[in-house]
């Protein structure tokens, strides 16, 4: 009798830990069903407030173009810092988020394209060293910026260099152009090969890919320099270039920086009417400047770059359009990169 009645015993015991085995394993199912589910809402919620800061971010593009035709309609000969795109970083307020924009004119900083030379232009010319004997404005002044920016290790070899590497990897060719150059070769020997581009720069940070530039001279580029996608259009417009960076017509003009600052100066709110006005200031009418030099520049501008930055709901989305203005005021979008720069 007592062996019967310790297996009952045994067998209820053995069915309540199944019991409870069964119910642990559809507590932690459950458990586990749960988290996924809330992660998953979680995502769809993170993906519908990205996608609400994304329509942000286009809803102030659409805005940029009616502020530059706007500004254009009121004046469509001169292009200047007093007119309404020109107020510099704004922010709204906008339901459960806020949207950052500022326009830019890309006209007023120096086009790292224009140093592409086509193969039916004798701007540069070589000699028999490999060497660059006769630049094109362009070159020469991108090699003067970069010696005025004052970089540490940064003198007139080093920018010659560095004006061959990038003239290099925009031309359409393979060869190398004179001795500071590098192509295919040069760039498929390294630890992680890659080939040039020969073609035009899509964004300024491309330099890091380029023999000879440092993180220090890209970085101290950004504030001279900007790039105009698909073109080696270099017209600066003298009515927006910032009254801070002299040195811009410093190394395109080959005058002092005194001169240039005043020259600057003398512009007033509305800016020059002209590029002759410009050049008949006292300030650069002594300095005889060839007519090659006053060629690359404007009292227009053509190109412009918004910078958005738009958030919702704690999700936030970055923008950079570059747009362009043609004759009739029309406005296109060139491109567009997401995220910041």
């Amino acid at each position: 009798m007592i062996k019967i009645f310790a297996g009952k015993h045994s067998a209820k015991g053995v069915a309540l830990i199944t019991v409870m085995l069964i119910v642990a394993l559809i507590a932690i199912l459950a458990t586990q069903m749960t988290a996924r589910l809330q992660l998953q809402m979680q995502r769809t919620t993170n993906i519908a407030s990205n996608q609400q800061a994304y329509w942000y971010a286009m809803g102030a593009e659409a805005f940029a173009k009616r502020v530059l035709i706007q500004s254009f309609a009121d004046n469509a000969e001169v292009t200047h810092l007093g007119q309404i795109w020109a107020q510099g970083e704004n922010t709204f307020p906008v339901d459960l988020g806020e949207i950052t924009g500022e326009i830019t004119d890309l006209n007023s900083c120096f086009n790292l394209n224009a140093l592409r030379v086509d193969d039916d232009d004798d701007s540069n010319n070589i000699n028999n060293n490999g060497n660059v004997v006769k630049k094109s404005p362009a070159r020469a002044a991108f090699e003067e910026l970069l010696i005025i920016m004052n970089i540490e290790g940064v003198g007139s070899f080093e920018a010659q260099y560095m004006a061959d590497a990038l003239t290099d990897w925009l031309d359409a060719n393979s060869s190398i152009s004179s001795s500071g150059g590098a192509e295919d070769n040069d760039y498929a020997a390294k630890a992680f090969p890659y080939l040039a581009a020969n073609n035009y720069l899509a964004s300024i940070g491309e330099l890091r890919v380029v023999e000879h530039f440092t993180v220090n001279v890209i970085n101290k580029l950004k504030d001279y320099a900007c790039v105009l996608p698909n073109t080696n259009l270099n017209k600066i417009n003298v009515n927006t270039i910032a009254l801070d960076k002299p040195e811009i017509l410093v190394a395109m003009l080959g005058i002092s920086q005194n001169e240039a600052t005043q020259a600057l100066t003398a512009r007033g709110e509305e800016g020059f009417k002209s590029v002759d006005e410009f050049f008949n200031l006292s300030e650069l009418s002594k300095a005889k400047i060839p007519p090659k030099k006053k060629q690359q520049f404007a009292v227009t501008s053509e190109y412009f770059k918004l910078k958005t930055t738009a958030s919702f709901n704690n999700s936030y989305f970055a923008l950079n359009t570059i747009m362009k203005v043609d004759n009739k005021n029309n406005i296109s979008v060139i491109s567009r990169i997401i995220g910041r720069e």
